[in-house]
């Protein structure tokens, strides 16, 4: 396992993180998926005995994974510091049979990862529980949900496994800081997802009616540039300065007249930071604080280019000298083919819930997308009651992220995601057409 100093990674977020909003873009072209006629895959039998096996352990630990999420929730915990959502989540899994657990895995204090196997050999199934919260309104995004349906659509799974005799391994990584440090990005890297065939997770979404939904969401990277200039008296010495603040306004102004050549779907959104400012002194330090989205990682990396040249412009334009440092981009997702039309089945067949498919950029971004470029992925949002002006990073969403229903919703989703990740392991004709899909859609990207 490859040791990563998290302290090393520059973070955007001290104040909060928009990134997290999986409901349908406003603008949205919908995909239709025949729910009633599936691909006729090799082993589609196994739907129904796997889903009764899987529906039925998760039922029987409802209670416990309640108790899980509300005990989350009540100690809300930033990035890379999320230390007891790793022992509540660990401590219940080193209770279950069958199951290995390793803190502070690939170098990540907080990261965990549990494992089940069944059988010799199989295919090798992947899920994700996140546990950070956001800075001064807490589970704002639900991540004490994630955690509560990882462990659920984990569980469930392994039972299967066990009851149906089919070989296989089911690894569960607990990933800590998706708000602010990428801390998926950087289990990628550390090699946390190279054994798996395919990964899944489920994201809450509420505040409007499209929140069970299916899409690529948006690529984000981030960026920092801090100018430093000169001070000198306002009054008596101006032409002795060097203003740095001139300089962060030059900048957030050329940002702002980019934004008419971007594309409808692009984004760039940013601060200005500074200390120690007073009216009569010529600051000699600032700092601005961006995103850029974009459609695709192609497309973003353009995007931040033409960005940070707009800064490099506003230093030669003050005679500021400025540094840039740059956060950990985001891919947009793909979301497989073959995981999103058997989530959509199961979902309609089992809940009578219509998920909303497209492939429109928009929305929110997640470090989640890396794990889609690496490998088949499947990350669909799922909706919980609550009122309109109250989702993703809202103190209303917040309260919502607690309540009964908000935990009914989760569990529906673990056991799609459950079921979908189980015909992974079970189905070879399945598997191998969403390796193919995968394969196919990377050499085009």
């Amino acid at each position: 396992m490859t040791g990563i100093d998290a302290s090393s990674v520059e973070i955007h977020a001290e104040h909060g993180c928009d990134i997290c909003d999986f409901s349908l873009p406003r603008n949205a072209e919908l995909v239709n998926l025949d729910v009633d006629n599936p691909p006729a895959y090799e082993s589609l039998a196994y739907d129904d005995q796997a889903s009764k096996v899987i529906e039925a352990r998760i039922d029987k630990l409802e209670p416990e994974l309640r108790r899980i999420g509300l005990a989350i929730h009540a100690k809300p915990e930033l990035g890379f510091k999320e230390f007891n959502a790793q022992k509540v989540l660990c401590a219940f899994l080193e209770k279950q049979a069958g199951w290995t657990v390793l803190r502070s895995a690939y170098g990540l204090k907080t990261a965990w990862v549990a494992e089940f196997s069944h059988g010799v050999g199989g295919r090798v199934l992947g899920f994700n529980a996140e546990m950070d919260a956001l800075p001064g309104i807490g589970h704002a995004c639900g991540h004490n949900l994630i955690a509560e349906g990882g462990v659920a659509a984990a569980l469930g799974a392994a039972a299967a496994l066990v009851k149906l005799d089919i070989p296989g391994r089911i690894i569960l990584l607990g990933t800590p800081a998706e708000e602010n440090g990428g801390g998926k990005v950087l289990l990628l890297k550390a090699g946390a997802y190279q054994d798996m065939d395919a990964c899944l997770m489920i994201h809450p979404g509420g505040g409007s009616a499209n929140g069970d939904a299916i899409v690529p969401c948006l690529a984000m990277d981030s960026f920092s540039v801090e100018y430093y200039g000169h001070a000198a008296h306002a009054s008596l010495q101006p032409d002795e300065g060097i203003n740095a603040l001139d300089a962060a306004i030059l900048a957030y102004n050329n940002l702002s007249a980019m934004r008419q050549q971007i594309k409808p779907y692009e984004r760039m959104h940013g601060i200005i930071e500074g200390n120690d400012w007073v009216p009569n002194i010529i600051p000699a330090y600032s700092k601005i604080r961006y995103r850029v989205r974009s459609g695709t990682f192609a497309e973003l990396v353009e995007l931040k280019k033409r960005a940070v040249v707009c800064c490099e412009a506003a230093a030669l334009a003050t005679g500021c000298t400025f540094t840039v440092k740059h956060g950990i981009p985001h891919h947009e997702i793909h979301q497989n083919y073959h995981l999103t039309g058997e989530y959509v089945r199961y979902m309609k067949g089992r809940f009578g819930l219509d998920i909303a498919v497209s492939y429109t950029p928009g929305g929110a971004s997640t470090d989640f997308g890396a794990v889609s470029y690496n490998l088949p992925g499947l990350h669909p949002g799922y909706n919980i009651p609550s009122k309109p002006g109250s989702s993703n990073h809202t103190p209303g969403f917040t309260k919502v992220t607690k309540t009964h229903a908000a935990h009914v919703a989760t569990l529906q989703a673990a056991k799609g995601i459950a079921t979908v990740g189980f015909k992974v392991l079970a189905d070879a004709d399945f598997a191998e057409k969403m390796r193919a899909e995968f394969e196919k859609w990377k050499e085009g990207s």
